[in-house]
């Protein structure tokens, strides 16, 4: 058992985090036009006082825009919007870090930009609907299947989005790895059929993820680089497949490799998806050493018990943080959660259910 606790400092690489709690990234759809805004910077100013806030999946692209209202960093509008999120972070002492989340197939026509293409590692269709605020729920279309010099091109606007990403303050970048999205695209056989050098073998199929990682290591650093990760997960039709294990196995060793500053896996099985299995998480532990992050469903009590395990350095909360701004400060003094959590309001426009829920009065 390790003496640890959830309130304790933390040194994150060259970063030192007030505590070891998280705000993990969660798409809220509130960037009008795809550029952040002021009610972005009081929303995240309101929870800064977390460890680390990680923001919501942000595109590096035009074409990764899949979801309605969600924000970019690929242009200059979008960083001088950023700068403003970040200085309010700051201004309270905490630390942030932005996803890239390029969606890939997850994505719609009525959510993208004017001459913006979906595209994917093969021209394979998910299952489902996403919400378009044109047209309501829609279809996800057929994607284009990606050539070697689209491939080329995104890999760069990957890396653009990390020296982006420093000069609007960022304290570093996390790889949208996970849930469905453009990297694991490639990472899946069901999802990515290629014949290529990017598809067929695990080394293949990991070859565009970690050729992104490297650029971006080479842009900004590895000591400003995490990865989101989701091994068994289910989100946007990303069904089991034999290679699971292996593939994460790899590619833990390459990150390890390049010596990332963290690995953060998202487990969903507190809303319904199946468990990520435990022997996977000791699989990546046992691999990579640097940090490492869990999340999923986590209370006060659960991630203190998590962290004297072996397995995680940080936890990282998700709808905890949205109804409770101030959650630091109800763990630190005991003060009760709040109970009112407005489903409907996750992903509208406006402040409602974003930046008026009440920090805790006695």
């Amino acid at each position: 058992m390790r003496n640890v606790g959830l309130l304790n400092p933390y040194k994150l690489g060259k970063i030192d985090l007030k505590n070891r709690m998280v705000m993990a990234p969660m798409t809220r759809s509130r960037a009008t036009g795809n550029i952040p805004n002021t009610l972005m910077a009081e929303y995240y100013r309101q929870r800064a006082t977390a460890g680390l806030i990680i923001t919501e999946g942000t595109s590096p692209s035009p074409n990764g825009l899949g979801y309605c209202r969600i924000p970019g960093i690929f242009s200059g509008v979008q960083v001088e919007g950023w700068k403003k999120i970040t200085k309010a972070v700051h201004s309270k002492d905490g630390k942030i870090f932005v996803q890239f989340m390029h969606t890939g197939r997850i994505s719609h026509p009525a959510n993208m930009q004017k001459d913006a293409k979906i595209m994917a590692p093969s021209a394979v269709k998910p299952a489902g609907q996403m919400w378009t605020d044109a047209h309501g729920l829609q279809d996800f279309p057929i994607p284009t299947a990606m050539t070697i010099e689209e491939i080329k091109h995104t890999k760069q606007e990957y890396i653009s989005a990390a020296t982006n990403a420093i000069e609007a303050g960022f304290d570093g970048i996390e790889l949208h790895g996970a849930n469905g999205y453009l990297l694991e695209q490639f990472l899946s056989p069901v999802s990515n059929i290629r014949n290529d050098s990017y598809g067929g073998s695990i080394e293949n199929r990991c070859r565009f993820l970690l050729e992104v990682m490297a650029g971006a290591v080479e842009a900004i650093g590895n000591e400003r680089i995490g990865i989101r990760l989701s091994p068994y997960g289910v989100a946007s039709d990303m069904p089991y497949y034999p290679e699971i294990d292996d593939t994460y196995k790899y590619l833990s060793e390459q990150l390890n490799h390049i010596k990332i500053l963290y690995i953060h896996i998202v487990d969903h099985s507190s809303m319904g998806a199946p468990e990520v299995p435990i022997e996977i998480k000791k699989s990546i532990r046992k691999r990579f050493q640097g940090t490492m992050i869990l999340s999923g469903g986590y209370t006060k009590e659960s991630a203190e018990k998590e962290l004297q395990g072996e397995l995680a350095d940080l936890i990282a909360f998700g709808r905890p943080f949205i109804n409770n701004p101030d959650l630091v400060e109800r763990f630190i003094n005991g003060w009760p959660l709040s109970k009112e959590l407005d489903m409907k309001t996750f992903y509208s426009p406006g402040e409602k259910g974003y930046t008026d829920y009440p920090m805790y009065t006695k």
